[in-house]
């Protein structure tokens, strides 16, 4: 995976993600399900222009739901959680 965007699909922004990044400042994306730990780490550092310190990665399993009489699966995905050098923060994530 060369283009660094194609990594990052989108941040997830929950009140769980929000004490993380308070807390510990550590950050959370939707990752592609090819990325691995290397090129997350640096596709967060060339877009964002910040030091990260360490990248977990987890990968999502769909859950069972249903809406009235139907049933389905939510989409499968895999989730990046990335910690990022004392003093520094993203600021697409400050609402």
């Amino acid at each position: 995976m060369t283009k660094y965007y194609d990594i990052l699909k989108a941040p997830i922004i929950t009140e769980q993600t929000t004490k993380l990044i308070e807390g510990f400042n550590k950050y959370t994306f939707k990752v592609a399900k090819t990325a691995n730990k290397v090129e997350i780490k640096k596709a967060i550092e060339e877009i964002f222009s910040v030091d990260v310190i360490s990248v977990n990665t987890i990968n999502m399993k769909p859950k069972k739901k249903r809406v009235g009489k139907y049933e389905g699966y939510t989409q499968a995905y895999k989730k990046a959680v990335v910690q990022l050098a004392e003093g520094q923060k993203i600021d697409a994530f400050t609402i």
